[in-house]
């Protein structure tokens, strides 16, 4: 009878700790006055969120172009990712928050007055889903990622706001247009026409580069960078280039090209090193 018992308590400990999960809602909105309509997002909890009361470090997890707060969801794995991660020690429990910058217009950056998405982001969405979910809103406890367009906002939101994160970890990241041309050419495609000046002025504010060569250099020290991109992306170039500029400011990242190309297998791969990393600073290094 104590060999069954024995046994039984051993099979219930096996279902408890599987059941141990993260959980993913990915049909999340706000009522955004900014941007003038309801935003989506998406929102990973890990899995003792509902049996604690403790607050959690959170990590802002940008989507690439023509995806949504869905794409990580959905083609990124982050639940089952992180869900492992956690349970294998390598990342700390934390709440990732997935917005959405692909209804209305797409993107991560104030585009005149019709799509003042960055504005939105910092003064409604981060107040927001730092007050509904216990999230610990701190520098030390805040971290940045994204892929591609979302590599980009990472790398963007990191240099305009060091004071509010620990680590940017941008994959694959669209770094802006390399010369004022190409920005030119690509605004002249769109429906927001800027003057010269404001073009300039969009310039500085949104290549990589450009901000490497303003922002005080001891702010951007302040931000852990994680650059990681394919050797086969047709992002590439703009990567090596941002790698190129923090060594010549002496600024300390990981910077990682591994095989792979512009591709959801080579973002899953990355996504177990961005957990880890992130955590580091959570843990105070």
């Amino acid at each position: 009878m104590k060999y069954i018992v024995t046994i039984l308590c051993f099979c219930l400990s096996i279902l408890f700790s599987n059941a141990q999960t993260g959980k993913v809602f990915d049909n999340l909105s706000m009522t955004s006055k900014i941007l003038k309509g309801e935003r989506n997002y998406a929102v990973y909890l890990p899995p003792d969120y509902d049996t604690s009361e403790r607050s959690y470090p959170v990590l802002y997890l940008l989507h690439g172009a023509t995806d949504d707060h869905t794409g990580w969801v959905q083609f990124g794995e982050v639940l089952r990712i992180t869900d492992n991660a956690i349970k294998d020690g390598t990342a700390t429990p934390m709440i990732i928050i997935m917005p959405d910058a692909d209804t209305g217009k797409m993107g991560y950056f104030n585009q005149g007055a019709v799509w003042p998405y960055e504005d939105f982001f910092f003064e409604e969405f981060m107040p927001f889903v730092e007050q509904k979910y216990r999230i610990k809103g701190e520098k030390r406890y805040r971290a940045v990622a994204g892929l591609s367009m979302g590599g980009g906002g990472s790398l963007m939101y990191a240099l305009h706001h060091p004071e509010l994160f620990s680590s940017a970890c941008p994959l694959s990241a669209y770094i802006g247009p390399l010369t004022v041309e190409d920005l030119k050419a690509r605004i002249n495609r769109g429906d927001v026409k800027y003057t010269d000046t404001e073009i300039q002025e969009y310039f500085k504010q949104h290549n990589a580069l450009e901000l490497l060569k303003t922002v005080p250099v001891e702010e951007v020290k302040s931000v852990r960078w994680y650059i990681d991109c394919g050797d086969d992306d047709f992002l590439y170039e703009g990567n090596s280039l941002v790698h190129i500029a923090m060594k010549k400011k002496e600024i300390p990242h990981e910077y990682r090209v591994r095989d792979g190309r512009h591709s959801w297998t080579y973002w899953r791969e990355a996504l177990p090193t961005v957990l880890g990393f992130v955590s580091d600073a959570f843990h105070q290094y």
